[in-house]
């Protein structure tokens, strides 16, 4: 009796929604789950089944950052309004349009018996976690329940969802103009988002074992760096986007994969022509006409005065939801909606043990915006283009809206593995991927576009690309830590053709730039923090991109092959000027060493971060991945400082090895914990300012050896 109100009072001074028996049955499933905190405050999760791995894995999590991990449902589920107040009413209505609580709840139910266990474990661990821990106030979700998994099926918040436009969604369903116009207005400088991700062959390397680098580039703090093992064969290591119960970047003993953003053509506009008739819409379909779905979506969302809602009737055809109009038609967007498959494929992928049976994961066709590296024990090496790809009629452009009333235009299928661009083993004994197109990932070697439909790739060249065919092209003796320096390598290629016309252009001027000249002709093209050169280069190149884009567009261009070949004197002149003054303004002398100017900092946990210049930073020399630095660091001034703080670029970056025992090596941005009181708050700061990755800690031995806590769930 006693035991039973203590976990009343406990539930009720949280306000927790659990009762005795359920709370009697999270500290037996605790009691089968051993977390142990490395010196790093890595968490090593131990359990007897997968299902209690993740229970202990979701309790990790939270205990590191409960903010982010209820952050990314609340986004996820469209609640974000809820939390922030009113200015997110469309961001929320957008996934609402495509997460649809009810019918969550439905797929969950009619899950496989495995995935239901493990949905469980998910909710109990982060339910656990609150009964344990009542001065946690969630923002907005007070009970965690496990349909909510499926509402996040992949690492990327929103994924394909975010690019629907909310400025046009305003438009067609609130009918007034947009306050969230300046959020949807193109950034010329906004760091390029996805990552890096390189495999190396045995024939290329020093050991003749496989080599991964796993680079992705996401805001700071976007994932939760652990390790899962089960005594149901389970065993990764990697970085998990908080609150999920897979790991989406990383390795196992025998294999690994990295993400990057795909240019696969998978998301489609349908222009619908519609007609109303008394209170019902109707699309056309060849010469039929057939209802419009219609249902009421609430967004709740928070007032000045409280709690408030915002009611909407929303439109579905065949194609999915209606999402603007576009001259007299509605607009209707498809894309892949399986997120059962989706969840499935990612959880089932950190168990493959080789190259086949991590192909067999991906015939579920669920990795939408993603490409993936792959590497493997055996010695394979691999690229996986996005493996979601509807069939299409190539007579259509679809890079525009296409006909909807033209049964032409409907997806016949989905393509197979081998039918979209995959390479396994190429014969240059090495490959990548850095959100560019396929068509040079392995140099010589590569796929050729003409084999494929022209919708099975958007992307283009990127001065990252040109990058990395320098460092990895006909070298053959990589280890651990030379595929590491090939990945911070400084050289910055998109300067190569600007920076010549730059430097004939100040040689050729009536103004006094004999300094700068000197400066810059002396340069190598490479970043670090003692380069005043760096920082002229920088501050430069971000005026002429922004002087140049609208022209490079137009001849069809690359920015920086414009600046190289048409750009005007009187252009290049002009943002050199406008550099100067901004690097004044900046750090009182254009002379300033790059290291100065861009900084490392972090000083709460707080989600959009704080920076102060008065307060202590840490000096970087990796750029943004717009100069092509394989390494990326997006930094800018913020209200209130002068110098640059990054916040997004290189976030978790591991080398792994694929030896008789896998040995890896990996850095995360700042620390593990999201507490500022917390010793691991910062303590890889230096470590990642500088790319000087620590070892990892995956065997038992190599754990116990660098063990700060040991615990149960419950019982820290």
């Amino acid at each position: 009796m006693r035991c039973s109100l203590i976990a009343v009072l406990l539930i009720a001074s949280c306000g927790f929604a659990a009762d005795p028996a359920e709370l009697r049955r999270w500290e037996a499933q605790a009691k089968k789950v051993k977390i142990v905190r490395d010196s790093w405050g890595i968490a090593h999760v131990y359990g007897k089944t997968d299902a209690d791995t993740v229970f202990g894995a979701l309790y990790a999590q939270a205990e590191d950052d409960f903010n982010r991990v209820e952050s990314n449902y609340i986004s996820a589920m469209g609640r974000m309004a809820e939390a922030e107040g009113e200015l997110l009413i469309y961001q929320d209505l957008r996934m609402k349009l495509f997460v649809e609580p009810e019918t969550l709840k439905k797929q969950y139910s009619q899950s496989p018996a495995w995935m239901k266990k493990l949905m469980d474990a998910f909710a109990d661990g982060l339910n656990f976690y609150l009964a344990k821990h009542p001065a946690v106030k969630p923002r907005v979700i007070k009970r965690f329940e496990p349909w909510m998994a499926l509402s996040f099926t992949e690492g990327s918040i929103g994924g394909d969802i975010e690019q629907v436009n909310l400025n046009q969604l305003e438009a067609f369903y609130g009918k007034a103009a947009s306050t969230l116009a300046r959020v949807e207005i193109e950034d010329l400088h906004r760091e390029p988002s996805g990552s890096n991700g390189v495999a190396i062959g045995p024939s290329n390397t020093k050991n003749k074992a496989s080599l991964l680098l796993i680079n992705p580039h996401t805001s700071f703090y976007f994932r939760s760096e652990l390790q899962m093992v089960s005594g149901e064969g389970l065993n990764v290591y990697g970085a998990s986007t908080w609150g999920q119960f897979f790991i989406y970047q990383g390795f196992n003993e025998k294999c690994g994969w990295m993400h990057t953003s795909s240019g696969a053509d998978v998301i489609d506009e349908y222009l619908e022509t519609v007609t109303q008739k008394g209170d019902q819409f109707y699309y056309k379909i060849g010469n039929e006409e057939k209802p419009l779905v219609s249902r009421i979506v609430t967004v709740p969302y928070l007032s000045k005065t409280g709690k408030a809602e915002k009611k909407f009737t929303v439109f579905f055809s065949p194609h999915g939801p209606i999402v603007r109009s576009l001259n007299g038609k509605w607009v209707a967007v498809q894309l892949m909606q399986e997120p059962v498959k989706a969840l499935q494929q990612s959880y089932l992928r950190t168990k493959a043990k080789d190259y086949k049976s991590f192909r067999e994961t991906m015939e579920l066709k669920t990795n939408s915006s993603n490409n993936t590296i792959f590497a493997d024990a055996s010695g394979h090496i691999a690229y996986f283009h996005g493996n979601y790809l509807p069939k299409r009629d190539v007579a259509f452009d679809w890079t525009k809206p296409v006909d909807g009333s033209n049964p032409a235009t409907e997806y016949k299928g989905l393509h197979t593995i081998d039918e979209t661009p995959n390479l396994l083993d190429p014969k240059a004994g090495w490959l990548y991927n850095a959100n560019d197109f396929p068509w040079w990932a392995a140099g010589k070697d590569s796929l050729k576009k003409d084999a494929y439909p022209v919708y099975v790739e958007s992307g283009t060249a990127s001065a990252r690309g040109v990058h990395a065919l320098k460092v990895f092209e006909g070298k053959t003796d990589f280890t651990v830590e030379s595929l590491l320096a090939a990945a911070y390598d400084s050289y910055l290629p998109w300067f190569e053709q600007p920076m010549p016309a730059l430097i004939r252009a100040l040689k050729n001027s009536d103004g006094n730039w004999r300094e700068q000249l000197a400066v810059l002709e002396k340069w190598d093209l490479r970043w670090s923090v003692d380069s005043v050169a760096t920082s002229v280069a920088v501050f430069w190149g971000e005026e002429a991109r922004r002087l140049a884009m609208p022209a490079a567009r137009r001849e069809g261009m690359l920015v920086e092959e414009y600046l190289g070949t048409k750009a005007s004197p009187a252009l290049l002149l002009e943002a050199m000027a406008t550099a100067m003054v901004k690097l004044e303004k900046t750090s009182g002398s254009w002379k300033t060493p790059w290291g100065e100017i861009n900084r490392f900092q972090r000083l709460t946990g707080d989600i959009v971060h704080p920076f102060d210049d008065t307060k202590a930073s840490s000096p970087v020399g990796f750029t943004s991945a717009i100069w092509g630095s394989l390494a990326s660091f997006g930094a800018r001034p913020h209200p209130g400082t002068k110098k640059w703080y990054g916040t997004s670029g290189n976030s978790f970056v591991a080398v792994v090895e694929f030896g008789k025992k896998v040995r890896a090596i990996a850095v995360s941005a700042g620390g593990e914990s999201g507490d500022p009181q917390n010793k691991h708050f910062k303590d890889q700061e230096e470590r990642y300012s500088k790319g000087n990755l620590r070892e990892v800690y995956f065997y038992p031995p190599d754990v116990k050896a660098h063990r700060e806590n040991e615990y149960r769930p419950g019982n820290r």
